[in-house]
């Protein structure tokens, strides 16, 4: 097999990006509220992989204290779901993606925290933009303001669990990391819905889908989830991780551009918070090719040194 990229693979990598971009929009056509679509994502997700191991015969035993760890991950991603949707129903598509564009600056903070590195002054300037971005986006759009905090709390949480699954995938097959993250996401979902159908539902629970919730839930689970990691995965292999990063970080303006033409006026934004986001993705899309030069840089000082 071939280890060099081709154009289809990255032509590949983008409509994944796209399908993650879809994926807010998806929480909007649905009609049950988040917590039940993150429920049903993560059991339909559990279910299909489950389906893919015994097919495949695949082991997915771990010990006791690394399940612990990945279902407590499960947790954190259940959490990061839930207000993604929720952020999207309270406001817009385009402003639940506009939150969620400062992922990977939180893991530029984040990674180095947790591997004990000092945080560089270049990433603490990217900060900065980014906080000016979203101060544009709320001088704006002050009605959103909600929606726009659950999107860049969600956007955290992410990052969070990115940085955790940086060091569990070392250690376990993704796939099977996978499955008992869903498996994690889905318990707790289930725990909490008595919870929140006494706090938020007083009508009570939604737990029956329509037909067409169905047919989205499976799109969200099937494609948006297990599709989409397992090619992601398969793509690491050829496609630098530079790319990657790259390319993941235009999941937001994919999002954005869909939701207008999905949506229409619905998601007509002032000038203002395209400016916003503009700052955000501009801050996004610099630090990984600040961080790929500066690597290039570092390898280019070791050879002469050699």
């Amino acid at each position: 097999m071939s280890t060099e990229a081709s154009t289809k693979d990255y032509l590949l990598l983008h409509f994944i990006v796209l399908i993650w971009g879809f994926t807010a929009i998806l929480g909007v056509l649905i009609s049950i509220p988040s917590l039940e679509i993150v429920f049903y994502r993560t059991l339909i997700a559990s279910v299909i992989l489950a389906g893919i191991f015994y097919w495949k015969k695949t082991r997915i035993r771990v010990s006791k204290i690394e399940l612990a760890k990945v279902l407590g991950t499960g947790v954190i991603i259940a959490l990061h779901w839930l207000l993604f949707f929720w952020a999207a129903r309270v406001s817009t598509v385009s402003v639940c993606l506009a939150g969620m564009a400062t992922t990977s600056l939180w893991t530029a903070f984040l990674e180095p925290l947790a591997n004990r590195k000092k945080v560089k002054g270049f990433e603490i300037f990217l900060g900065l933009m980014v906080i000016s971005g979203l101060y544009v986006i709320f001088r704006f759009e002050l009605d959103y303001w909600l929606g726009l905090l659950m999107a860049v709390t969600s956007a955290f949480l992410s990052a969070v669990f990115t940085v955790i699954n940086g060091r569990l995938t070392k250690r376990h097959n993704p796939y099977v990391l996978t499955f008992y993250e869903m498996f994690g996401a889905c318990i707790f979902s289930a725990l909490l819905l008595p919870v929140y159908g006494y706090f938020f539902a007083p009508e009570g629970l939604q737990l029956i889908p329509s037909t067409m919730d169905w047919f989205w839930l499976f799109l969200l689970s099937g494609v948006c989830t297990v599709y989409a990691f397992s090619v992601s995965v398969e793509l690491m292999r050829r496609v630098t991780a530079f790319a990657v990063n790259l390319t993941i970080n235009l999941e937001p303006v994919y999002g954005i551009v869909l939701a207008v033409l999905i949506f229409g006026e619905k998601e007509q934004m002032t000038g203002g918070f395209y400016l916003g986001t503009l700052i955000i993705l501009v801050s996004v899309l610099i630090y990984p090719v600040y961080n790929y030069y500066q690597k290039r840089k570092a390898r280019g000082n070791n050879l002469l040194r050699a």
